[in-house]
């Protein structure tokens, strides 16, 4: 159970999270992001680096400023659908093939996929339908169509009842979207803008771009700063079809604050209200928005990212904060969100050096911490043991030492966060918090082991080597997998997903960090690379390489 700190005072909030907002930018690691802020009755809008990496005439983005807003766009899905069911015209129970008669939609044992389990990410359904096959994988779903759709459902099968166990599903808010516009006989696009854009006053938020949000439109990058192309919706839409701004999504997320007025969309409550558990402790999903309880505060929220843009939209329940956090590249911003939401964490606030012991542990000691937990679906985190203390890595970064402050307790020195380790009643760890910025983030214990990918030494190949793996390789039906050498790095980017990247640990082998994920390239006795093999989660997964 976590107390309650007192509230700081709102310029001590807005200088921690300018300070954090700052230096992801100065870092590099963002071009240009836009902050808004609602505190009481008073909002601010701040704008940080740059509109377009590299380019002279770039200037700082600013409240008009245009973004891809992501999986954001779930949430106007959901808006769409409690709208619908409040004005009598559905219900969250109704089926799906109720709205889709024309589709043949999967069941488990005769369970059928309500509204309510798309609505809440347990339909069952996958991530991502097998046969999304992309002409250009930098614009993955701009060319998936409702025949498409219709052939993947007619031939998939549930693993599992509907509404039995939280996973997310692009697919599933795609698939949505495009019914509740089959039900208003209406495409996405014009829906959207009947029932929320119009009522709420938002010009610069929709699917197209008109001529303005064009003009307004930031460059999306990558996680390395290259600019890439931008993300088109067709049938899937309601998955993260919506472009916006910091000064459309400012009256977005004050209309959920602040409820429903008879210029408002019908539903602004009822899709913040919990409706299913999703696994993690602390964590339920409503109408899309994440609801999440952190020390005593109880916080709504729902982020997006695209191949060249992340966004973060949260506030608290009791309607005294909100933020929206739109940036110019897929790098993920959480982090700014929540520090906007929640006054820092006590522990955040204790000097790191100096004030806190540093003894060593003894082998033993180490080993009871050692482990992998799981933060999120897709995220964990990883304790090992190193020689001269414990060493943790989230999923996509780097390894980082953490030392002990107290039994179970532990503090980075690189960035300002803790780990909080919980004990059962036969003193044995079983699962761990991670305090940063404000948030604390419970982890599960999965096992005392730690995935070999994280334990593993890279070496350094030389950059002709590299050369020799780029290529495209299709490891199933709407999978592939794109390979890169940049800079002496090798990069990998799986369809619809961000490019990460890849070590060498020998001729042709390669590994992620912090993810359990290795890839072996088939070589043939010429030398020409032919195929590779993914191995993850206990599968090899085959690729040949396409024809260039």
């Amino acid at each position: 159970m976590f107390l309650l700190q007192p509230v700081l005072a709102a310029d001590e909030m807005a200088a921690r999270v300018d300070k954090i907002a700052q230096a992801r930018v100065s870092s590099g690691a963002i071009p240009g992001l836009v902050l808004a802020r609602i505190s009481g009755q008073e909002q601010t809008v701040q704008g940080y680096g740059l509109v377009s990496n590299g380019k002279a005439a770039a200037h700082q983005p600013d409240a008009s400023t245009v973004f891809e807003i992501g999986s954001v766009s779930k949430t106007f899905t959901a808006l769409l659908l409690a709208d619908m069911q409040v004005r009598g015209q559905l219900k969250l129970d109704d089926t799906v093939a109720s709205l889709l008669p024309g589709y043949e939609i999967p069941q488990y044992q005769g369970r059928a996929i309500s509204l309510l389990d798309l609505a809440t990410q347990t339909s069952g359904l996958p991530r991502l339908p097998a046969n999304l096959m992309p002409r250009q994988v930098d614009n993955p779903y701009a060319d998936y169509t409702e025949n498409n759709l219709r052939d993947f459902l007619r031939s998939y099968q549930l693993t599992r009842a509907p509404g039995s166990k939280y996973e997310y599903s692009n697919l599933g808010f795609g698939l949505l979207g495009h019914a509740l516009s089959v039900r208003a006989g209406k495409s996405y696009s014009e829906l959207l803008q009947e029932r929320i854009t119009t009522p709420l006053g938002m010009p610069d938020t929709g699917i197209s771009l008109t001529a303005a949000m064009q003009a307004r439109l930031a460059t999306g990058h990558d996680g390395h700063g290259k600019p890439v192309a931008n993300w088109d919706f067709t049938t899937l839409a309601g998955a993260g079809a919506v472009r916006s701004n910091a000064q459309d999504m400012l009256r977005y997320v004050r209309a959920h604050m602040q409820g429903a007025t008879l210029n408002t969309p019908a539903g602004l409550q009822l899709v913040q209200q919990p409706q299913r558990p999703t696994g993690m402790p602390g964590l339920q999903i409503g109408l899309a928005w994440h609801v999440q309880a952190v020390r005593g505060q109880t916080l709504v929220w729902h982020n997006g990212m695209t191949g060249g843009y992340a966004s973060f939209v949260g506030f608290t329940a009791d309607g005294q904060r909100g933020v929206v956090v739109l940036a110019n590249a897929s790098v993920n911003v959480d982090d700014i969100g929540m520090a906007a939401l929640l006054p820092a964490a006590p522990e955040t606030e204790v000097s790191q050096a100096g004030q806190t012991s540093e003894a060593r542990l003894s082998a033993q000691a180490m080993a009871e911490y050692v482990g992998h937990y799981q933060l999120a679906p897709g995220v964990s985190l990883n304790i090992s043991a190193g020689p001269e203390g414990l060493l943790a890595q989230v999923t996509g970064q780097s390894q980082a030492p953490v030392f002990q402050r107290k039994k179970d307790e532990f503090f980075y020195k690189v960035v300002e966060a803790s780990l909080h380790f919980e004990r059962d009643a036969q003193g044995k760890i079983q699962s761990l918090s991670l305090h940063q910025d404000g948030r604390v983030m419970p982890a599960p214990r999965m096992s005392t082991t730690v995935p070999e990918s994280v334990q593993r030494v890279a070496i350094q190949l030389p950059a002709e080597q590299l050369q020799a793996y780029t290529g495209s390789y299709t490891l199933a039906p709407g999978f592939k997998l794109q390979v890169t050498a940049e800079a002496g790095q090798l990069y990998v980017q799986a369809t619809a997903q961000g490019r990460n990247p890849v070590f060498a640990q020998a001729r042709d082998e390669f590994f992620y960090k912090g993810l359990d994920a290795q890839l072996s390239f088939q070589r043939q006795p010429d030398g020409k690379i032919t195929g590779l093999v993914l191995h993850q989660n206990g599968r090899d997964l085959r690729g040949p390489r396409d024809a260039d």
